[in-house]
Parts: C-alpha cells; structure tokens; sequence
C-alpha cells in the first residue's frame, strides 16, 4: 500500500512535526492492522483542527468522526449513543460490559467491510460508563491489530484519564517558527509586516490559538507596521481567550496556589518552581483572593516528600522530584495575566519573604513587582545584581532584572543608562525587535551625549543585522558624532560600524568616508582603480572554488559596544581603508597586526574582525581558524546573535578554501540561528551561500529558492552585497544546466559598466562566469572589456584562483592558434592552488575545444580528468556536461553511473538518506534548510527516478546501497 500525502493546504502543515509521520504511519496502517493514538496538546494547540484534517485524509474508507457534547455528559451511555448514530447504527447498550462488547462488535463489523477511522474530539467529556466501554474497545485495537484506527482528543493540561492509559500518546507540539509564520501570513493574505509578524510569532511561542488571537487584537494598520502595537501584547483577555476555560470553576485557593506558582516562575525564568519554596509562601500568607485561607490538604501535598495526589491539589500542576510546573506553559501565563494586580504583588511578596538571600536577582525581582512607583534603592540593587559577573543568573533574567531596573529609576539619564544596557543584553540573546523597543524607551528621556551615543551606537547594530542598513549607517554616525572627545574607542567602533553599513549597501563613497578618508577622488596619486570597483572586490573578501569572491566586512563589535585596543581598531581601520583605495601594500602590515592580536583573543568579537582581516589578506586557514573560535566562544558566551555572524565567516572561508559543502553546511546552521534571533539581514547573507554552494551542486529549485529569499530581504534592506551573490548564482545555475544565453543575460547587467552593475567588491567576481556564458552563447565580444578589468583584479595577489581563471577568459576569446597554449597555461596554473571545480570547469572548456578541432585522444584525457573532478566536488550538472562530452567523444563514463543512487542529484540524496533514517518532511527541511514543499518535491521526483512507491521501499534501497558501498570499500 503507497503512503497517503497529506495534503498540503491543510491545518496539519502548520503542524509539520512528528505528529505528521505518526498520522501517515496511523492511515497506512489502517490497511494492514488497526492504530490507536490518544492525541494531547496544551489549550489552543489545534486538536480539534487537528482531528477535523486526519478525517478528511482517509479516502478509502469510513470515518466516525463526533464531538463529545458537556451538555448530556451525565446521562449514562451518552458518548456511545451519540458514537453510534453518527455511524447510523442502532445498538442496545444495557450495560458496562456489554455496551464495550456491543461497542467493539460494531467497531469489527464495520472494520470487515472497509477501513474505519474513529475520531472522538474532547473524549474526557463523555459520561464514565462511554469511556469506560470505549477504552476497552481502544485497547483491544491497540493489543490485537485490525483494520480499525482510533483517534481521541483529550487536553494537555490535565493527566490523561485511566481508561486511556498504556494508550500511545500523540502529544500536538509548538510550531515551530517558520510554520508559524506561515500560518500567520496565510490568515492575513500577506499583509503582516515582517517585523510584526516576528513579534506575534515569539509571542505566541507556538501555540496557534494564541497566534490568532493576538492577530485578531490589530488593527490593519497594526498589522502592516504603520502604528505601534499593544504593550502587553499578550494581555490577560488574549490568553484567557485561549485558556480561560480551563481554570473555569476552580475554587479560589487553588487559585492562589496557581498565582502563587506562576509568581516564581516569572522570577526565575526557569519552567518549573522549588515546591518547598512555594509551599512556604502560601504558609506565610493568611489567606488568598477572597480571603479564603489555603488548605491544609493540598498544602501538605506541595512538599518534595508528598506523594502525588491530584485530588488534593489542582492538576493543572505537576509535582517531580520537589519541584513544580504547569502542564501547560500557556496556563501559567493566563493565570498571572488574569489574577488581580493586588495579588499579584501580595504572591510576589510572599515569595520573597520567604528567600533565603534577599540580594538574589530573583528575590529582588519579587521586591520589584510589588512595588507601583519609582524605587531608586531597589533600582540600583537589581542593576548592580544583574550586572554581577560572578552571578549564574542566566541571560535572559539579567535583561529582566535591566528592565525592570530602569523602569524604577526616576533619574532620567541613569535610566537611558539602564534601557541601553538592557537592549544590549537582548541583542546579545538575538532578540533584535526587543532591542529595538527598549532603545526607544530610553530616547524618551534626557541624558548626556555619552549615554545618547551608546544607545545609538546600539541601535545601529540592531539595524545592522536586522534592518535597513542605510539606517544603520546613519545611527552609527550620530553614534561617533556623540561619541567623539568623550570615548574615541567607541567612537571609532561606531565609524567602523558606519563602513559595514556602507559595505553592504554597496556605497563606495560612504564606506571610505566613514573610514574618516572622504572621497576616492580625494586620494591624491593613488592611481586606484576603486572607481570601478576591482581593487574594491578584495576587501573582506572569502573566494570558494569558482573563484568566487564573498566579501564582508562588517565589523562584529559594531553589533555589541564593548571596548577594543585602540592600536587594533586603527589597524583593522587602516587596512580595510588601504584595500579599498587599492594600495595592497599598504593594507599587509596592519591586516596582518589585527590577525595576529586574534590568535590569543577569547572574545568572539576580536575573532570575527581577526577573521575579516585574514579574508582580506587571502589567508584563508586563518580565517577558517578564527572563525572556529569566534564560534565556540559566542556558544560559550550564549550569543544567539554572534553565532549566526560566525558561522557567515566560517561559510565564507570555507568557500573561498574550496569546501562548499562544508559552507554550505555552515551556512545552514547559520540560517537557522539568524532566523531564531530575527537577524534578516545576517539571514540573507547565508541564504546567498546556500544559492552559491547549490548551484555548484546543481539544484536549480533549490538555488531559486534561496536565491528569492535573499533577494526579498535584500531589496527591502538595502544589502546590495547580499543582491548580487544572489543574483550571480542563478546566473551560474544557469550555466551548469546548460543555459549560457540566459547566464549571459543575468550577468551582464551585474558586470558591465553601468548603473545597474553590482557590488563593488562582488561584481568583477562574477566575471569568469560571464565570459564563459557569453563565449558558449556565441556572444564574446560583450565580454572583452571586463577581460581587461579582471586582470587587474587577477594582479592584486588576494585571489589565488584568479591568475588561472583570467588565462581561461582569454582562451574562451581568443583565436584558435592561441587558445591551446592559454588553456594548457590555465591548468598548470590550477596546479598552484586547491579546488577541484575550478580545474575542472577549465578541463572541461579545454576538452571541449580539443574534441571540436578532432583532436580526440587529448580531449578524451581533459575530460576525463574534468569528470572525475565535478564528481570529487558533487557537481552534478558539469558532470552530465563531462560525460556528455566524453559520449560524444566516442567513450562511455565508467563507475559514476552504478548504482541506483547515483542517479540522484547530491540534494535528492541527502533527502533521500535523511527519510530512510525516519526523518519526516519538516525534519528534513529544518535540517536542510528548505521548505516543505521543496523537500515535497525532490521526494517525489526521487520516487519518480528510483521507481519506488513508498518509504518503505525507498529506506529497502538506500540500505541495501549503504550495504553494497561497506563490501566495496571491505574489497
């Protein structure tokens, strides 16, 4: 039986998780032997959503689909009765036993004639005698197989009921971020700014009731960005629209318990509370709201020796191991959102009376919370405590501790101070829009230049990698402006910050200007070719084995204001201005400085702008060594938001070495960690690199994929540099399909003079790409001009591959008597430098031209060796190029071509193991960074190329693959 395909427009795709294989599992099953699945999910997770979809997907076959009904819970048999008239069967059910029998008996007889699916929605609703008869029929399905599948909802805050348990247990998860989004932009039709969108999606943490609820409270103006939205955003009538039901009814001191539980909570950060601590705090209080004192049965229960006793005490909590937490995460925020603000401060107080360390964050936090005016003492406690270094207070409760400092300070620029520190801890977590927003709170006050400038200094990081970058700049100016005379480190941090933004925005003037240069043409005698751009494409440049340049530039520090050595600062200043202006000589020394005050840094910092320097230099092992270590410091550090930075320089690096499947790899995990902490900007760079990496493997839907996202994030931000990476690799997955008119025509407006040409430090980089396709589109004399620039790039010394490409670029134009001589010289050069896809592409070039003039025994050699090099690299494209050649030549590729597998492109096969190793869709696109659809796609033309009609084939094959390639490699 072929696997049924979920559909895709359907609410289970926002649900793309293991609940998603465990449905397909449970539907194909339902043809071989009977599945239970009792399915569970916090309020507001879509179980009912859920179940409407999984009935809808059995098309062969029977569903009895019903909703238990509260209202005539309490007659016995109910449930049942109601079971059964939806299936339009009449059963008599006189008792417990034989209503299960009678019950089962139907279940089997309906089963025999075809597959039948039972779908009961909020089955802990239904009277005891119904549930009682229906677990026994659901666990004789479970134990004995059949062709019957049972699906019952029942809700995650509460333990599962006995009649279900042994039951397996489909627990309905968060969304994820991205499946969140999607959902959010298909209710609006689109019209979410992203921004917003990122602030509803963090806010609803998942849960897609709250998300809708919290879109329903927009305006359309809100929506689109142009008004500010609510503070809170997820208010108490929010998350009492979501959750409220379930606290419906529960008597008041177990209400204050609850209170009294999501009070520590809050104060901790942490997902459950010391049940001892919490026990010692209702004790300390006489009694909660409505004065009704706390019990001393569930009272009892709160201690770390009590047993568990859900009778005594609400069971919307759960006691392990001494401590407590909700069930449901929402719960505890609607119950603290919902609770009057007077018991909130009396909870809070409880709990710090009852602390045994009074300085802690969390105890001075509790303080905070009950008190309604400006506190300066309290306010300089919980600064001086969150900004303690030996203190284990986690991140995320310092910022807390920051925030709620400033807003107890009555002094304006000590509170501008403290909103600055606080935004800079966010940022230092990825929470950029966070940032952003406390920046703002602190320009609503005065304070001195030097505060001002840091906030601004701040805000140009956020906007740097997550924002408009012509902003950016603009913030970093006014940052030095303030900066200046008062702290020249920062201020020089800022200028630095201010080229970055220029860098990406591709403004050449600007970049040197904010290097306190001016203008190239202010540069007496320099005889610079900046003007143009080719001495400009070495600055913070990564090459990978095209001869691609990537460059970057940007400063690490500009994101995060801590203080530099003012001789590294000068340096890394110097040299980056000496690239820019083309004196090459002048940038090694200082460059060369800034590398090595990076190999005893510990700072991820200091190691990113090490590793800028060494991509300046060439140097590529230092770069790929710098950026390692920026890595493992920024984890160590736990910034979110300096781990995506250092993986786009490890991704760039390992290009330039070469490597592009470990860029591509880098890359991938660098997009995720930028789409966690909301960095677009940082985001659109590695989706570059993935365009670039893909389109040497050959995988054209995925490289329009990443291409389209950069460019959407380029185009809106301004990222001139990310634009043009992009845009260069369609135009080379152009050219590896065999399309050089179309490469030709995305790259001439990138390379040729013009207003349309592309980055200044990306657009000559694209140039042995555009005289190939112009030379094969029978177009070469569009190319002989940027021939002539690309040689002086070639000179500069800062590309080792690009000596050996610029010989290729000639052979391509010149006259036969001379294009053999230019090749041969081409490959020895190749020789000097690793990469085997750029050799390759020029043995390739070489054979071709060598089988046109029947020069057949020398083509078949350059061939060959091209073929076995694209192999080596997994470029799959140039290697039905090769082998087209090599059969056109008269001899047949041999060894590739065994094996099922081989058939695949290198992005079929990595989809292809990831599912025989019981990935589902979404875990393969998370993992692979893609989406759904995408993986969809490529799975289905691997089952279309293989011949295969199910998983279970296709895991049957790459099994016996991995087997066939073990005895190979044992021979």
């Amino acid at each position: 039986m072929t696997r049924q395909r979920l559909p895709g427009p359907a609410p289970l795709r926002y649900h793309a998780g293991p609940e998603r294989q465990e449905v397909a599992e449970l539907l194909d099953t339902l043809h071989t032997g009977g599945g239970v699945r009792v399915v569970t999910g916090e309020p507001g997770c879509g179980r009912t959503a859920f179940l409407d979809f999984v009935s809808r997907c059995l098309r062969a076959g029977a569903v009895w689909h019903v909703r238990a009904d509260p209202a005539r819970s309490a007659r016995p048999h109910s449930g049942l009765h109601t079971l059964l008239h939806a299936a339009g069967r009449s059963v008599d059910l006189p008792g417990d036993g034989t209503a299960a029998k009678a019950l089962l008996a139907a279940v089997d007889a309906k089963a025999a004639e075809t597959p039948l699916l039972v779908c009961v929605d909020d089955v802990h609703l239904w009277d005891s005698a119904s549930r009682a008869a229906l677990g026994y029929v659901a666990a004789r399905v479970h134990s004995e197989g059949g062709r019957a599948g049972l699906l019952l909802t029942v809700p995650g805050h509460r333990p599962v009921d006995r009649e279900w348990a042994g039951l397996p247990v489909l627990r309905l998860g968060p969304l994820q971020p991205g499946d969140a989004a999607a959902l959010l932009h298909d209710v609006t039709d689109g019209a979410v700014d992203p921004a917003v969108c990122d602030e509803l999606v963090t806010e609803a943490q998942g849960n897609p009731a709250l998300l809708l609820a919290l879109t329903r409270r927009l305006s359309p103006a809100q929506l689109r960005g142009h008004r500010a939205l609510p503070r809170p955003l997820a208010d108490a009538e929010a998350l009492t629209a979501v959750a409220g039901r379930c606290l419906t009814g529960l008597p008041p001191d177990r209400t204050g318990l609850l209170l009294a539980v999501a009070a520590a909570l809050r104060a901790t950060g942490e997902p459950d509370a010391e049940a001892e601590l919490v026990r010692r705090a209702v004790d300390s209080c006489a009694g909660w709201s409505a004065g009704v004192p706390a019990p001393e049965a569930w009272r009892a229960t709160t201690s770390a020796d009590a047993p568990l006793c859900t009778g005594r005490w609400p069971e919307t909590l759960l006691l392990a191991e001494g401590r407590l937490r909700f069930r449901s995460a929402l719960l505890g925020r609607a119950v603290y959102a919902g609770a009057p603000p007077e018991h909130r401060r009396a909870a809070h107080r409880a709990l710090a009376g009852v602390l045994s360390d009074a300085h802690t964050v969390p105890a001075l936090l509790h303080r905070s919370w009950t008190v309604t005016g400006p506190a300066p003492v309290l306010a300089a406690e919980l600064a001086a405590a969150a900004a303690d270094p030996a203190s284990a207070t986690p991140p995320g409760l310092r910022r807390t501790a920051r925030v709620r400092a400033a807003e107890l300070t009555p002094d304006g620029a000590e509170r501008v101070h403290r909103y600055t520190a606080a935004a800079g801890q966010a940022l230092l977590a990825g929470h950029s829009s966070e940032a952003l927003r406390l920046l703002d709170a602190a320009g609503s006050g005065p304070a001195p230049a030097a505060v001002r400038g840091r906030a601004e200094l701040l805000r140009g990081g956020v906007l740097l990698t997550d924002g408009p970058v012509d902003d950016a700049r603009e913030s970093f100016l006014l940052a030095a402006s303030l900066l200046a005379g008062r702290s020249p480190e920062e201020a020089a941090v800022a200028g630095l910050g201010a080229a970055d933004a220029a860098w990406a925005a591709g403004d050449l003037t600007a970049c040197l200007t904010a290097l306190g240069h001016g203008t190239p043409a202010a540069d007496e005698g320099t005889g610079s070719p900046v003007a143009d751009g080719t001495a400009a494409a070495a600055t913070g440049t990564a090459v990978d084995g095209t001869g691609a340049v990537l460059g970057t530039a940007r400063s690490s520090s500009a994101a995060l204001p801590r203080p530099e050595h003012p001789a590294l600062l000068r340096d890394y200043r110097d040299g980056m201005r000496a690239v820019l202006l083309g004196r090459f000589g002048l940038a090694a020394d200082p460059l060369k400085r800034v590398v090595e005050r990076g190999r005893p840094a510990s700072g991820p910092e200091q190691l990113l702008r090490s590793a800028a320097a060494a991509l300046m230099l060439g140097d590529v092992t230092a770069a790929r060594r710098a950026g390692a270590r920026a890595l493992a410091a920024a984890r160590t550090l736990g910034s979110a938001a300096l781990e995506a930075r250092a993986l786009e320089y490890l991704a760039y690096a390992e290009l330039r070495a070469g490597r592009h499947q470990l860029a591509r790899t880098h890359a991938e995990q660098g997009l995720r960690t930028a789409r966690r902490t909301g960095q677009r900007n940082t985001a659109a760079h590695h989706h570059a690199v993935l365009a670039l990496a893909a389109s040497i493997e050959g995988e054209r839907e995925h490289v329009a994929e990443q291409v389209t996202a950069a460019l959407s994030t380029a185009r809106r931000h301004g990222l001139a540099q990310a634009a043009t990476l992009a845009q260069w690799a369609a135009a080379r997955a152009d050219l590896g399909a065999g399309r050089p008119r179309e490469a030709a025509d995305r790259l001439g407006p990138l390379v040729l003079p013009g207003a349309r040409r592309g980055h200044f430090a990306v657009w000559m980089l694209a140039v042995p790409c555009f005289v190939e396709a112009a030379a094969l589109a029978g177009r070469p004399e569009h190319a002989r001009t940027v021939v002539q620039d690309f040689a002086l790039w070639a000179a500069c010394g800062a590309d080792p591959q690009a000596p050996a490409q610029l010989l290729r670029c000639r052979a391509l134009l010149a006259a036969p008597e001379a294009a053999g001589e230019l090749y041969r010289r081409a490959l020895d050069r190749h020789e000097e430098t690793a990469g085997d896809f750029e050799r390759a592409r020029t043995g390739l070039l070489y054979g071709k031209w060598l089988r046109r003039r029947r020069r057949l025994r020398e083509a078949r050699v350059r061939l060959g060796e091209a073929l076995v090099g694209f192999e080596r690299c997994g470029a799959h494209p140039w290697v039905q190029q090769a082998a087209a050649e090599l059969r056109a030549n008269g001899a047949a590729p041999g060894g590739a071509g065994t094996g099922e597998l081989s058939r695949l492109t290198p992005q079929q096969l990595r989809i292809a193991r990831c599912v025989a190793e019981g990935a589902t869709n979404r875990e393969v696109a998370l993992s692979l960074s893609v989406s759904t659809r995408t993986v969809d796609y490529h799975l289905r033309n691997v089952f279309a190329t293989l011949g295969v009609r199910s998983r279970v084939e296709l895991v049957r094959l790459v099994e016996q693959a991995v087997r066939a390639e073990k005895t190979s490699a044992q021979l």
